[in-house]
């Protein structure tokens, strides 16, 4: 019970902060972009859809270095982002955020194209039969239909941003009280010999994993495909 009590719970905290920011982009974005895909055509359609996959075969000190190059404090994005918040992106936690976000987003947008694709088009074209404008029938129609396969994904979103670690420790680092989030922080106490730590933060990380794990289970069986026939 006191070495529970002497363990510095801060990565644990940070990566809960960044998970959930981290998931609040994927779904904001992610559904809106995962909607274009599932119900729109366009040139270039397919090229898009290759670089949303990328993330998911690129190994990830490569995609960490890509970041590196395009947030660095020489890159322009970089530049502006310091000049706007007073502070370079890199090696912070704000780092780490784009970091989950990159790490969770491809996976949710690939499914969630998916969900999106398998809801009943009939619905869709009824409500603009009587006047509703895409952005209302994409509120009232399509989202309520595919609500519950987008929230599955939501959480596994959330877990697979809790416990981003390559693109992490490339763009924030691993700095103790900065930017050490849990999957890190169970790195380090690895090589420096803390095995009761990283025993506790395994066993803290398992849990809310099988805590997000199950209420996705049971979302994506309560889910049904809809017919068109």
């Amino acid at each position: 019970m006191l070495a529970l009590i002497a363990i510095d719970w801060f990565p644990l905290w940070l990566s809960l902060r960044v998970a959930a920011i981290a998931t609040a982009g994927v779904l904001t974005l992610g559904t809106l972009v995962s909607y274009v895909l599932s119900h729109k055509s366009f040139r270039g359609k397919h090229l898009l859809d290759s670089l949303i996959t990328l993330p998911l075969v690129l190994p990830p000190t490569v995609l960490g270095y890509y970041l590196l190059v395009l947030a660095g404090r020489a890159s322009p994005f970089g530049h502006v982002y310091e000049s706007i918040f007073g502070q370079p992106l890199v090696f912070t936690w704000q780092a780490a955020v784009v970091a989950a976000f990159l790490h969770s987003a491809p996976i949710y947008i690939k499914a969630a194209t998916a969900v999106l694709e398998a809801v009943d088009y009939r619905f869709e074209w009824a409500a603009h039969s009587l006047g509703a404008s895409e952005w209302r029938t994409f509120w009232r129609v399509t989202l309520p239909l595919a609500w519950r396969g987008l929230a599955s994904l939501a959480a596994l979103s959330f877990a697979r941003a809790l416990g981003d670690f390559g693109v992490t420790i490339m763009l924030a680092g691993n700095i103790p009280g900065r930017t050490q989030t849990l999957s890190v922080a169970i790195y380090d106490a690895v090589e420096s010999g803390d095995g009761t730590l990283a025993r506790v933060l395994v066993v803290v990380v398992s849990a809310l994993a099988i805590a997000l794990l199950w209420p996705a289970a049971y979302l994506s069986r309560r889910t049904r495909p809809a017919t068109t026939a």
